[in-house]
């Protein structure tokens, strides 16, 4: 690190720090916590010891901070552009069979990798951890971009998800590495609102694509540079201190076994009721699977000297609250990007590109909530008050949806999904915040990503639930359908409609007009149950908040 630096002996004032510019003769001031002061931060093989902290500039924050949202906004895209690409995918590649493969095998690896990423950084260093997570994703995206069959995009993706996982979290980490839990929020609110806008987005970008000359190889090329700028970013202004150096000891045993209960768990929900039967042998198998290395978990945690997970975490209050919480916000946020794109194009009619902008009402609301928690928390030191809001209002959208008809008009259905987004957006960064501030140094990493990791695990079982329920209940109302127009008269088979409920909103769109109003008003019925089950997830997400202690934020690293 270039320029003066100057060591004190005792505590600092707050307030900004550093005199750095971020160009030319840069200088970022450093301390040593003096006994006492401070928390102990982990260096290899589960040491102690003070780590001398780097106080940032406000400019140089800002720099650093574009950096992890950039390499944010390519792991979140990720996740979310392909899928309105996998019809033309499928079409070019082939390999129906394998279609959930695409986005599960992301998935997969993005939520199970997410716990190893922020352990490591603690033993190899935040900055030399993100580079390698950026460097997977850029290799990975170039290779399924090239993709000439199916096997080849599947398994790019995999790795793809890899690098995605580190990318989830380690920003989240590195900020608070950066900057005091005070002075936090303004800072992350930004992080969390590229984290929704990049995931609502994803989907009408990626139709953009899929429709214009690039094709859909550039869902996979157009996060690429952007990655690139993100490393460059990094690599230029983030100067963390040296972590003390020590004989480095992996939790393997630990880690191997909480990623296999994480893709067990993650498998089960992807592809239960899809590639297989929820009553069937492959859906036993993996729930036993994840039932045993579950139990192989905890064991490993208890006795490693170092664990990826250290089981202390779940001694805090704060920490088990936040998961839970956590949790509770991913199912309703994946809940309503997944199932609210077929409302708009099967029951209100709105082509895919539509349906995306009418999408931006939630990304306007996520952006301001975020953003503006953010600021608030950072100026009054109060949080909790900020989740409580968010779970209500999120409370309050679903409760707008379920008012939704055949014919309701695009205000009502704007009104709902605004009301979520402000609702996600003064919940998620809030809660991932609390939890840095409870906890020492020396957990910081590990909490966060766990954190990161229950709300990505919650939006996968938030996909799994409320498909299940849409599909058992529009499988109902076609036969109910067909059984009411027997019994007036109609020739038996003839209203068999329960093949129209996997089809495409072209297809049904093209089917005769009584056939076409049945399985709209079907559609509409059953993604009338789907926003009610929104409401017990945010309900029961508002009373775990309540029970969060209001714990002052901390003005010190």
């Amino acid at each position: 690190m270039s320029g003066s630096r100057r060591v004190r002996s005792g505590p600092r004032p707050d307030g900004p720090h550093g005199t750095g510019t971020g160009t030319g003769d840069r200088r970022v001031e450093q301390r040593l916590a003096p006994a006492g002061q401070g928390e102990p931060t982990a260096g290899a093989g589960g040491q102690t010891a003070e780590e001398p902290q780097v106080n940032y500039s406000h400019r140089q924050v800002i720099e650093i901070l574009i950096g992890l949202m950039l390499a944010m906004l390519t792991s979140m895209l990720t996740t979310s552009i392909v899928g309105t690409a996998l019809p033309t995918i499928v079409g070019e590649l082939g390999g129906q069979d394998r279609l959930s493969w695409v986005a599960s095998a992301t998935l997969l690896t993005m939520t199970a990798s997410t716990p190893v990423w922020g352990k490591l950084s603690d033993v190899f260093g935040r900055k030399l951890l993100f580079q390698i997570a950026l460097v997977v994703f850029i290799c990975s995206s170039v290779a399924a971009g090239f993709a000439n069959d199916m096997s080849w995009l599947i398994g790019a993706r995999f790795f793809q998800g890899i690098g995605a996982g580190g990318l989830a979290s380690l920003p989240q980490i590195i900020l608070a590495d950066v900057v005091a839990p005070r002075e936090r929020g303004r800072y992350s609110g930004f992080i969390g609102a590229v984290f929704g806008v990049s995931t609502v987005a994803g989907p009408l970008l990626g139709g953009f694509l899929v429709d214009s000359p690039l094709g859909w190889r550039w869902c996979f090329f157009i996060t690429v540079p952007v990655a690139v700028v993100a490393f460059v970013v990094i690599q230029r202004l983030l100067k963390l201190p040296q972590r003390p150096r020590g004989e480095a000891r992996i939790d393997w045993w630990g880690a191997t076994c909480v990623v296999g209960a994480a893709s067990a768990v993650m498998l089960l929900l992807s592809l239960g009721g899809h590639e297989f039967a929820w009553n069937s042998a492959p859906s036993y198998a993996l729930a036993a699977a994840a039932v045993l290395l579950t139990a192989g978990a905890v064991w490993a945690e208890l006795r490693a000297a170092d664990p990826i997970l250290p089981p202390r975490l779940f001694r805090n209050s704060t920490f088990v609250l936040s998961s839970l919480a956590s949790a509770a916000v991913g199912m309703s946020m994946f809940g309503v990007m997944i199932y609210f794109p077929q409302y708009l194009q099967i029951v209100q009619g709105l082509s895919p590109t539509e349906s995306g902008l009418m999408t931006l009402p939630m990304v306007v609301g996520l952006l301001i909530a975020s953003v503006t928690s953010g600021f608030l928390v950072s100026r009054t030191g109060k949080w909790k008050i900020y989740p409580a809001l968010g779970t209500v209002l999120i409370g309050l959208g679903y409760l707008t949806l379920t008012r939704l008809e055949v014919a309701s008009g695009l205000v009502l259905v704007g009104a709902g999904v605004a009301l979520i987004g402000l609702g996600l957006g003064l919940s998620m960064q809030i809660l991932i915040l609390a939890v840095q501030n409870a906890l020492p140094r020396a957990d910081l990493a590990s909490a966060t990503s766990a954190i990161t990791f229950f709300r990505n695990l919650g939006g996968a079982v938030g996909v799994a639930a409320f498909g299940s329920v849409m599909t058992n209940r529009l499988h109902e109302e076609l036969d109910a359908l067909a059984e009411k127009a027997e019994r007036a008269g109609a020739p038996q088979g003839s209203m068999d409609l329960s093949g129209s409920a996997s089809g495409s909103p072209e297809a049904i769109h093209a089917l005769p007009p009584a056939a076409q109003d049945a399985v709209v008003q079907a559609f509409s019925d059953a993604m009338h149950t789907v926003f009610t089950l929104g409401l017990p997830i945010a309900a029961v997400a508002f009373v775990i908040v309540l029970f969060f202690r209001q714990v002052p934020l901390r003005s010190g690293q």
